[in-house]
Parts: C-alpha cells; sequence; structure tokens
C-alpha cells in the first residue's frame, strides 16, 4: 500500500486549500448529511455497496477509513464502486481519529505530517478481493450454520412458526400486492423500472426507513412507512403515510418519541429481526396476495454485508414468506426500461428462492437430494 499521504490541521491563510472534515461511525446516517468536497472519516470495515453508493452521491474530496475497506472477510463490492468513480480512499487502521478530530474543523492534504494516510488503488484492491473470495466456502459454512443457530432460539423460530401480536392498521393489505421498498442496493434502477408495474397493479407500497424519502423523490407515495426510523426525514414522516414503528420484541422502541415528537401519530410492531424483515412478516400475515420485494438482501453478499447476527432472521422470514415473495433485483439486465408486469414476476419469483436453496444446501438431506438431482441429471446424457 502507497504511504507518504499526511494530512495537517488547516492554517489560517491557507484556507482555500482545506476540506471540511465530517465524521461518523455510521456511514449510512452521515452519508445523507454530507456536502460535496468535504474529508470523510468513517469507522467501516468490509465496507459495503450500498453504503459507498450513499457516500458517492455526496462526491466527497476523499474518505479515510479507520478500519480496513477490504478485511479479507467476503469480497465487498463497496470500495470498487468509489474507486472507479475517481474518489481518492485512504485507510488509517488501528488510529481511532474520532478521538482527534472535530466534526466540522478543517483539514488539508500535506506534507507535514500529522497522520500516516495508507492510499488504497484499483490494483491493490483487486489483490485483497481475489483473497476474501477463497475466504468465501469457509464463510458460508459459518453463514449456514449461524443460521441453525438461531433456529434454536424460541424468539427466533417465532418468526417462522407464529403470528405474534400484529399491529392493528388502517391500510389494507388483504389480497393486494404489496411493494416493499427498502434502500438496498440497485433499489432506485428497480424503482425507475418497475413503472409499469405500479400503473398495473397498484399495489400497497411500504417503504422501510429512509426508502420513504428515494419512493417520494420519484413521485410515489407510500401507504406505510416502517423502521426504526433512524435514516428516514421528516418531510417523509409527514407524509401522509401510515407510520409502523419497527419495535425490539421486549417492546422498546427508540424510533416512537421521534415520530410522535412531529405530531404524527405512531403504530408499533414489536418482532425480532431487522427492519426489512418486520416489513416482509407484516405484509404477509396482513394477508397480501404477493409481496414483491425491491432493494432487500438476496444474494450471499448481501447477506455477509449485513454480518451474521442479521442473516439468520432474514433466511428465516424468506423461508416463511418465500411462497409470496418476489424479488426485483436485477429485472432490468433482463428486461428493457419498462417491462410488463406478468413476465415481470415470473422471472422475479425466481431469485427470491436462492435463500431457501442456500440454507437446503446446508443440511444432510439437502446434500443428499443434491447428489440425486446430480446422479439423474448425469444419467440423461449417457
Amino acid at each position: 500500500m502507497t504511504r507518504g499521504q499526511w494530512f495537517t490541521r488547516g492554517k489560517e491563510k491557507a484556507q482555500s486549500h482545506t476540506l471540511e472534515v465530517r465524521l461518523g461511525r455510521r456511514t449510512k446516517a452521515l452519508a445523507p448529511t454530507l456536502s460535496p468536497g468535504c474529508l470523510v472519516v468513517i469507522d467501516h470495515p468490509d465496507l459495503d455497496a450500498v453504503a459507498a453508493q450513499m457516500l458517492l452521491r455526496a462526491r466527497p474530496a476523499a474518505i479515510i477509513n479507520c478500519q480496513p475497506f477490504v478485511t479479507g472477510r467476503y469480497p465487498n463490492r463497496g470500495p470498487r464502486v468509489l474507486l472507479e468513480a475517481g474518489i481518492p480512499l485512504y485507510e488509517l487502521p488501528g488510529c481511532d481519529l474520532f478521538g482527534v478530530l472535530k466534526d466540522g474543523e478543517r483539514l488539508r492534504l500535506s506534507d507535514r505530517r500529522l497522520a500516516d494516510l495508507e492510499l488504497l488503488t484499483l490494483p491493490l484492491l483487486e489483490d485483497r478481493l481475489e483473497a476474501a473470495r477463497k475466504n468465501l466456502d469457509a464463510e458460508l459454512q459459518r453463514f449456514a450454520q449461524n443460521t441453525l443457530q438461531f433456529l434454536e432460539k424460541p424468539e427466533e423460530r417465532a418468526l417462522l412458526l407464529e403470528t405474534g401480536a400484529l399491529p392493528t392498521l388502517k391500510t389494507n393489505l388483504t389480497g393486494r400486492h404489496v411493494l416493499v421498498v427498502v434502500r438496498g442496493e440497485g433499489y432506485e434502477q428497480d424503482l425507475q423500472r418497475l413503472t409499469s408495474y405500479l400503473r398495473e397493479q397498484k399495489p400497497a407500497v411500504i417503504a422501510v426507513d429512509g426508502a420513504a424519502d428515494a419512493l417520494l423523490a420519484l413521485g410515489v407515495r407510500p401507504e406505510l412507512v416502517l423502521g426504526d426510523m433512524d435514516s428516514v426525514s421528516d418531510a417523509a414522516l409527514r407524509c401522509g403515510a401510515e407510520i409502523v414503528v419497527h419495535a425490539y420484541a421486549d417492546g422498546r422502541s427508540p424510533g416512537k418519541e421521534r415520530v410522535e415528537a412531529l405530531g404524527v401519530e405512531v403504530t408499533l410492531f414489536p418482532t425480532a429481526g431487522t427492519s426489512e424483515d418486520a416489513a416482509l412478516l407484516l405484509a404477509y400475515e396482513k394477508g397480501a396476495d404477493l409481496i414483491v420485494a425491491v432493494g432487500t438482501h438476496s444474494n450471499l453478499e448481501d447477506f455477509l454485508d449485513k454480518g451474521r447476527g442479521g442473516m439468520a432472521s432474514t433466511f428465516l422470514v424468506r423461508l416463511k414468506v418465500g411462497s409470496r415473495l418476489v424479488d426485483a433485483r436485477g429485472v432490468s439486465r433482463l428486461y428493457g426500461k419498462h417491462p410488463s408486469a406478468s413476465p415481470l414476476l415470473f422471472f422475479l419469483s425466481l431469485s427470491a428462492l436462492f435463500p431457501v436453496i442456500v440454507l437446503a444446501a446446508s443440511t444432510e438431506w439437502g446434500k443428499n437430494a443434491w447428489q440425486l438431482i446430480n446422479f439423474w441429471l448425469r444419467s440423461l446424457h449417457r
């Protein structure tokens, strides 16, 4: 890694060459507050693609990470998004800049040392990602084991086996198509390409947290906004949608006070798992005829981005709602700009099976089933 680039605190006479410093340990909360040309300091190992795209929209002058951009656990996509867009990436692993710098102060890249910056280049990134790909087999085993361990916990099994206390909604979801929108990788592009589906089917739209702002920007007002309310704007909370705050299973709800302070009526939904899981469960349990997911986690790298603690609940929820769930990711690669609804839903349903296939393959009966299928396929070519 290239060394020798340093930064110093700016002098009064050189303010024109200094950069505003913005610090945030939660990248996705920091990104919407950034202005172009700032120097961003994050604390984000294995930067994921969604967080990288949010940072890219702010067009920062450079990004300094107090953690490795790629730890080697799996080949994460975030750093490439930024490097290919021309955003310089630096690392200071083991150096806690949050105790040294102040949010909003000004610094400049300099030849005088305050701290060494290690530059991440595309060739170096490729070397790291190649090493990470070799670790996928072990990571997949831990991935499956973690999910099965979660099934041993009563509160997690409840996601599959019990309905639980559902909130009373003003919005009727029974017998309707429900579009669940999460601010995941590629969600904006997929939304733009679902215009025909929205026009033909008129689904009930559930926005998960900050996805509400993206929908409003496209001229689509969600009927429900569901989440812990840590990344949605006040304007979106006041848009007229029904607000459902995702609470912990024990009833605690950090987002409730914020919504009530805006004078907006709140409905609580206490359940385990993520807000994405809660939205899918709510649509399913309230009788949705079909659930179309946009921006949700649907492949291995998505689940690894979440970390093992969040993967299991998403797997379990997809196992439960899978008979009604289709996934919108990647539709634009199969169709033109505005695919029609009928063939669209057929192809979407194929991607929704991914978590079920991976989980089944990790079990003994799944391995035996695959061996039988493989034997049958070979026999066809004899």
